[in-house]
């Protein structure tokens, strides 16, 4: 049963209205303020806790504030609620309708994310990681993967936020590493050995896998059923170039990829600003294959299961409800009920992303 119910008052400032999701730590729900509007908010699992056990786990909550940056998710409020199952803490941040990128792309059915729009995403969290690898010392996510980067459309287009920060930690800066954690399969060879070391280059592992992933539809590498912490010869294999599978990918952004993806990670971008570099001096050009898209066969199972597969019918009825919300002058609501059409019919993006962009702006077309 969910921490918070829906309709249920906090703080006489925000109104609980839905439930979104949750992870190991946290569930998250999408509350209205009263003045500000729609905020996603984030509540720590834990009945019970002392306020110092709070004040440790808002510290997540702490640090996005001071590392504020378009393609780092913002936070807005921290603070604890009573609730007949004892206290809880929680911050709020902004609400992105669009969800997360797993959700985008697997809303591409059996297509590819547009390769344009796979780098462009890329390159975003890429900026948004800079921030927190220049710290002194430097912030390592630790938990880099499609789950925990949001993406959504605003008045320039579309925009990708990196979230949940809350493995986070400042590394050592005498060896700039901290205690590997994360989920396992965007991991780098570093974090199922002994010393278990994580760093910005780690950080890079992931971003390099989300990548491989958006542009092939798969995982760089396969892993066993049991795969855990003390799992071995993990990275015998070469992987198999990108540029194989989508022949939208050419030779240049293979080699991104494979310096990403190096084992040694002296042999990687060091941070996320030497990748940043590294993609904005890409340009796209002809790819070693004929076709579009070489590895028809293969689905959006990389993951796991889909959150839902793609449904025309709903998408078109919730693009019918948006229209209705815009004509009603509800421009926000409008956009917001388009995104969620989006992620279950995605040929919808092409037709009416310039309008959500629009509505952004306060604008009615």
């Amino acid at each position: 049963m969910a921490i918070l119910s829906e309709g249920q008052n906090i703080r006489d400032t925000y109104e609980v209205e839905r439930f979104l999701g949750e992870g190991a730590f946290a569930e998250v729900f999408r509350v209205r303020h009263r003045f500000l509007g729609r905020q996603a908010m984030k509540v720590f699992k834990g009945a019970g806790m002392t306020l110092p056990d709070i004040e440790d786990m808002l510290g997540e909550a702490i640090m996005l504030s001071k590392i504020g940056h378009p393609n780092i998710v913002r936070v807005f409020d921290a603070n604890t609620v009573e609730t007949p199952k004892g206290l809880y803490g929680y911050f709020t941040m902004e609400n992105v309708p669009g969800g997360s990128l797993d959700k985008f792309w697997q809303s591409h059915g059996t297509e590819f994310v547009p390769l344009a729009t796979t780098v462009d995403i890329i390159k975003q969290v890429c900026r948004g990681l800079s921030v927190a690898h220049r710290e002194q010392p430097p912030i390592v996510h630790r938990d880099i993967k499609p789950q925990n980067i949001l993406v959504g459309y605003e008045t320039d287009g579309l925009r990708a936020r990196v979230s949940d920060f809350g493995l986070a930690k400042r590394v050592n800066p005498l060896t700039l590493l901290a205690t590997a954690a994360g989920t396992i399969s965007f991991k780098p060879p570093e974090a199922f050995t002994e010393s278990k070391g994580d760093s910005c280059a780690a950080d890079v592992w992931a971003i390099g896998t989300t990548l491989y992933l958006l542009l092939t539809d798969q995982l760089p590498y396969k892993y066993p059923t049991d795969l855990g912490w003390g799992s071995k010869d993990l990275f015998k294999e070469e992987i198999r170039p990108a540029s194989e599978l989508n022949a939208d990918v050419n030779a240049a952004l293979d080699a991104i990829i494979t310096r990403s993806l190096s084992i040694r990670p002296v042999d990687r971008f060091q941070n996320a600003m030497e990748m940043l570099d590294a993609l904005e001096r890409w340009r796209p050009g002809h790819g070693a294959a004929s076709s579009k898209q070489l590895a028809a066969d293969v689905s959006k199972a990389a993951l796991g299961t889909a959150h839902s597969s793609p449904n025309q019918v709903m998408a078109e009825q919730m693009a019918l409800q948006s229209i209705e919300l815009k004509k009603q002058g509800r421009l926000s609501a409008a956009a917001d009920v388009m995104e969620e059409a989006f992620n279950k019919w995605p040929d919808l993006r092409q037709k009416y992303a310039p309008q959500v962009r629009l509505w952004r702006c306060g604008i009615s077309m």
